[in-house]
């Protein structure tokens, strides 16, 4: 029932803001679309980027060490660290005699005579050479192995797209989730381990060519399928502790165009059905009798920058009745096509009009956790 009341207020909501823009008047007109060009600054500053990102992702893929391993003998190992259960195998003449212990939060172990042996950081090569240096004293030829049993003082998290498998069989766990690291381990590997990307379904498969790691605070974008298909190894970078990785929906499910004003069904609509001007009006039902077909408004930018959107103007009458395919402009992904009853002119007063609704359809939380806010008493828990 409450649901059902919060759906009414939405859908009044977003009526009444329509009508209110629907009858405003202004003076002035927006960027004509034929003559919308991306500055140069903005242009060179995203080829900047771009080619910096490249470099710094193909760097990541190269990495000979880094929290998680390190290369000696150019043979990649793990390094040990707090919380990680290593087995010590002490050998006397054929009988063997294992020995476990669990490094101790400051990074320590102890064993057999010795106390207090440093071993975060190290590989299980090195522990075994100061073991085997440290018991000399006591025993002429020490013969040890030294292996990781446990690996948990390094992970990395892993969401989105990602396969559930029966895990009644093997016991390995699958899914989004958090997952150990025990060694070199690269991107592509870490996704299939873990139960790889959803493909073949119906909805919501799996996007490689978008996935998404934050590494310390900053956001990577890696082309998987340039690593799969085009060899590209640069792509398939190493993981590292503590990384996010997040495996997105494919974009046509996931990139929307919003229809609104006189037009016969306002509403959301898929980039993949709405990719231009022409296209986002048909799927809407086409214009009302009242529109005012030659002043159409295209927002753009609104999620990047809510105080400097782009409003760019198109004549739908000049692209159906004089077929200037000029103005039919391709749509991008949050782009907002606002049908006007009366000729829409201060472009300041328009955006300050309009925010209310698009706050509403691009940044729903804020209306929600301020109807909690206001409503105190009422608890909105997620249900496992």
């Amino acid at each position: 029932m409450f649901c059902r009341i919060v759906n009414i207020i939405q859908a009044l909501f977003i009526g009444l803001s329509v009508m209110f823009l629907s009858s405003c008047t202004f003076e002035a007109k927006g960027i004509p679309v034929k003559e919308f060009r991306p500055t140069k600054v903005a242009e060179e500053a995203n080829v900047k980027q771009k080619k910096e990102m490249e470099k710094e992702i193909a760097r990541m893929s190269r990495v000979t060490e880094n929290s998680v391993f390190t290369e000696k003998r150019g043979v990649p190992e793990y390094r040990i660290g707090p919380g990680d259960v290593l087995i010590i195998t002490f050998w006397d003449v054929a009988n063997s005699v294992p020995y476990s212990t669990v490094v101790r939060p400051d990074g320590k172990i102890s064993y057999s005579y010795m106390e207090d042996i440093t071993v975060v950081g190290l590989t299980s090569y090195e522990v075994d050479e100061i073991l085997t240096k440290a018991l000399k004293e006591y025993i002429r030829i020490p013969r040890i192995d030294v292996v990781v049993k446990e690996y948990r003082s390094k992970t990395a998290l892993l969401f989105g797209q990602i396969n559930r498998l029966d895990t009644s069989i093997s016991g390995i766990g699958t899914g989004p989730g958090k997952y150990p690291l025990m060694g070199k381990t690269r991107i592509l590997d870490f996704i299939v381990m873990a139960g790889g990307p959803i493909t073949g379904a119906e909805f919501a498969n799996a996007d490689l060519r978008r996935v998404e790691v934050v590494r310390k605070g900053k956001s990577y974008t890696v082309n998987l399928y340039k690593a799969m298909f085009q060899g590209d190894v640069g792509q398939n970078i190493v993981i590292d502790d503590g990384d996010i990785v997040t495996v997105p929906e494919l974009p046509t499910y996931g990139e929307r165009v919003y229809v609104f004003g006189e037009v016969n069904a306002q509403g959301i609509y898929r980039l993949k059905d709405a990719y231009d001007l022409l296209a986002a009006v048909s799927k809407a039902g086409g214009t009302t009798r009242v529109a005012v077909d030659s002043d159409i408004k295209i927002i753009r930018g609104y999620e990047k920058d809510r105080n400097k959107p782009i409003i760019l103007a198109a004549n739908l009458d000049e692209i159906l009745k004089k077929g200037d395919l000029a103005q039919n402009i391709s749509l991008q992904d949050g782009d907002v096509v606002y049908v006007p009853r009366t000729a829409i002119g201060d472009i300041n007063e328009f955006i300050a009009n309009t925010v209310p609704l698009l706050d509403y359809m691009l940044y729903p939380d804020k209306y929600r956790d301020a109807y909690f806010n206001e409503n105190s008493h009422l608890r909105f828990n997620k249900i496992d």
